[in-house]
């Protein structure tokens, strides 16, 4: 409750300032320059290629940025977060854009965009090369040799590849924060059929699959004020 209370004013000094917003593609353009940002320091949160990694802390009011932004996750503040949003954030490919969306799909069946949120808040944060930051952190990493659309990302640390898809299975090997890739999703299934790096087929548990184009988040600054830019998944 505390932490909803301090956040309040910042919430509200958000919302007063929304007509002065720039559209979220002048707020990326410019937030290299404005930024300024220094070598960000790379904190790593778990063991992995890909593990989460946190390098947006020396970027300029961005913690603060998050913090918001965690609450109104937390406290499902649907306000808080539209104050968080440049006017035409990004949502789609197709032409989804505005904070009255956003606050449409946090709750649509289709989007369910607070649980999306959930969990990207767990997956770290890249400062990107505009000067902004990226979340999930591994998004704005280089990962060759892998089509997006069949690439998995393996949530955690020493997950077992098993040798047939039931949980007394004989382990394959054990595979942290790395990519495997698939050749088709069964969401219904409580195991997916891989391949991992070392080019071994066996079967990992779908709850820590994640796909390389799920949803991601991207935030830029102009004058001190930080804004979400775009929300989006796929390609």
């Amino acid at each position: 409750m505390k932490a909803l209370v301090a956040a309040l004013p910042l919430v509200l000094l958000l919302a007063g300032c929304q007509r002065e917003d720039a559209p979220a593609d002048n707020l990326v353009e410019s937030a290299g320059q404005l930024v300024g940002a220094e070598q960000p320091v790379d904190e790593k949160l778990a063991e992995g290629r890909y593990a989460p990694r946190d390098t947006c802390s020396d970027l300029k009011g961005a913690d603060t940025f998050r913090q918001d932004l965690a609450v109104a996750v937390q406290a499902r503040d649907a306000d808080g977060l539209a104050a968080l949003a440049a006017e035409d954030v990004k949502l789609d490919f197709g032409g989804g854009t505005g904070r009255e969306e956003l606050r449409k799909r946090l709750t649509g069946k289709e989007w369910n965009l607070w649980d999306e949120l959930d969990e990207l808040l767990t997956l770290g944060c890249s400062a990107n090369a505009q000067g902004g930051l990226t979340i999930p952190w591994y998004f704005d990493q280089p990962i060759d040799g892998v089509d997006p659309y069949s690439g998995m990302l393996v949530t955690g640390e020493k997950v077992p590849l098993r040798e047939s898809p039931q949980a007394d299975s004989a382990v394959l090997e054990e595979i942290s924060w790395d990519v495997v890739t698939i050749d088709a999703l069964r969401p219904d299934d409580r195991y997916q059929q891989v391949t991992s790096r070392d080019g071994k087929s066996g079967f990992i548990l779908t709850d820590k699959l994640r796909s390389l184009v799920d949803y991601r988040l991207s935030a830029a600054s102009r004058n001190g004020s930080w804004r979400i830019v775009s929300l989006v998944a796929g390609d």
